[in-house]
């Protein structure tokens, strides 16, 4: 047995649970995402035999497809947050082992040109240590690339601000690399983030890809943020 096999053997305490065993993480992960029908717009939670969700009939996001592993509610909520903000890149091989089985059995899943993670500014990068959507996006086995899609002005947290203002505050704050516009054009590209929740900064991104020449957008993420008053 190698030595990273053994490691692999060893006990670990559940991010989920917090109770110890060998794998008790993965398996319990597994155990707790339970499929549900979505939009396949903008993967929020809709009743069995529909497709599109009535906002995304009204008015159709820039992405084409979105694929959500699970709602952002807990625990989930709580383990993305310790990934995100407390320094456990370790939580992204699992994470990403969920996005991608996700990917493979959505409906007409896209096979994507380029893969890129949802862009960090230089200062939210050193605040934090590292792109938690760079840590999932490259475990997932397409090539991707952290350095295509650039983010160029820093803003306040999403998190912090209303809904109604999200999408004001990541206006105008992406761009492709400038020496690199034509590897995006007639692509087919993946854009991973860890949570959708308004879809401002996903819309946004998007809307820079297609204006750099992308033939099709589409969104994987792990969490979808439920629907006001939706369970």
């Amino acid at each position: 047995m190698s030595i990273a096999s053994m490691l692999q053997a060893l006990p670990g305490q559940c991010s989920l649970c917090r109770s110890w065993g060998a794998g008790h993480s993965a398996r319990h992960a597994g155990a707790l995402v339970a499929r549900r029908p979505r939009c396949l717009r903008c993967a929020i939670a809709v009743p069995a035999g529909e497709t599109i969700c009535g906002a995304c009939l009204r008015q159709p996001p820039p992405f084409e497809r979105t694929v959500a592993v699970l709602d952002y509610a807990a625990p989930w909520d709580g383990l993305i947050r310790h990934f995100k903000f407390h320094g456990q890149p370790e939580l992204a091989a699992p994470l990403a082992a969920l996005l991608r089985e996700a990917i493979e059995a959505a409906a007409d899943p896209m096979s994507p040109d380029l893969v890129l993670p949802a862009p960090l500014s230089d200062a939210r990068l050193r605040e934090r240590g590292f792109n938690q959507s760079w840590e999932i996006a490259r475990r997932l086995g397409w090539r991707a690339d952290p350095a295509l899609l650039l983010r160029i002005r820093d803003t306040p947290h999403q998190a912090d601000l209303p809904l109604d203002r999200r999408a004001a505050n990541v206006r105008s704050v992406f761009a492709v690399e400038p020496l690199r516009r034509r590897e995006v054009d007639g692509r087919s590209i993946a854009v991973v983030d860890d949570v959708l929740t308004t879809g401002a900064t996903a819309s946004e991104m998007a809307r820079t890809l297609r204006d750099a020449g992308a033939a099709r957008v589409a969104l994987w993420v792990i969490a979808r943020t439920p629907a006001p008053g939706g369970s």
